[in-house]
């Protein structure tokens, strides 16, 4: 899987994706990741190379324009097998299925991380997808981007060691109907003793060694909800 950003901090990227598995993913080459500056597009002469502007019709902050980011996209789209997204509070809500349907069908992923007050509407017109990730309003779509690299990597094969550990975790069953939240997980010490001398045990069913009641108690604690 090949994730390309297109970013005025493409900086930003690789400062955040050299830990932990992603960068044992790219290491091992299972992951690429290219980020790019918006800013190599722009059309102005200025020495800040703007790729932002003024609202039409009046308002407050600067919009990102659609002429460098159409002309980034038509520079960096490489496969037939790719797809495009932006990030604004009123796209589609990203969730796991999407993630599952991202990594499924997709070898390249371009990731639009929009600044200042908003976009161009038009540029809507030259991307697949419009993305939130949730009701609430961040400095830009780097962190978004993020959460997608995050969760799409994941799911390639070979980027997590244990291929089983993806089987019940939350939101593995979207694609049936329900979602669904794992059980409740426990590690030593078998009783935790607070400062004040409060205990907090684990259930003595994780700690019996019977695999069946084990199995039957974790899935009792399970929920699922039906959406």
């Amino acid at each position: 899987m090949k994730f390309k950003t297109i970013s005025i901090f493409p900086e930003f990227f690789e400062k955040s994706l050299d830990f932990s598995l992603i960068k044992k993913a790219r290491q091992k080459g299972l992951l690429e990741i290219e980020n790019y500056n918006l800013r190599n597009w722009s059309q102005s002469r200025s020495i800040h190379k703007q790729v932002d502007d003024r609202p039409f019709g009046g308002g407050p902050g600067m919009i990102m324009m659609v002429e460098p980011v159409y002309r980034a996209l038509k520079d960096i789209k490489k496969t037939t097998k790719s797809v495009s997204i932006i990030f604004s509070p009123k796209g589609r809500m990203y969730d796991q299925t999407i993630a599952k349907y991202f990594a499924c069908n997709f070898d390249e992923i371009i990731l639009i991380c929009p600044h200042y007050e908003g976009f161009d509407e038009r540029i809507l017109n030259f991307v697949d997808y419009e993305l939130s990730i949730g009701d609430f309003i961040l400095t830009g779509g780097e962190i978004p981007a993020l959460i997608v690299i995050d969760s799409v990597s994941r799911l390639i094969p070979g980027v997590v060691g244990n291929r089983e550990s993806l089987k019940n975790e939350s939101f593995s069953h979207f694609d049936k109907g329900e979602r669904n939240f794992e059980h409740p997980q426990y590690t030593r010490p078998a009783v935790f003793i607070d400062d004040e001398g409060n205990k907090y045990p684990v259930p003595e069913v994780l700690l019996s060694g019977n695999h069946r009641a084990i199995k039957l108690w974790r899935h009792a604690q399970s929920r699922v909800e039906k959406l």
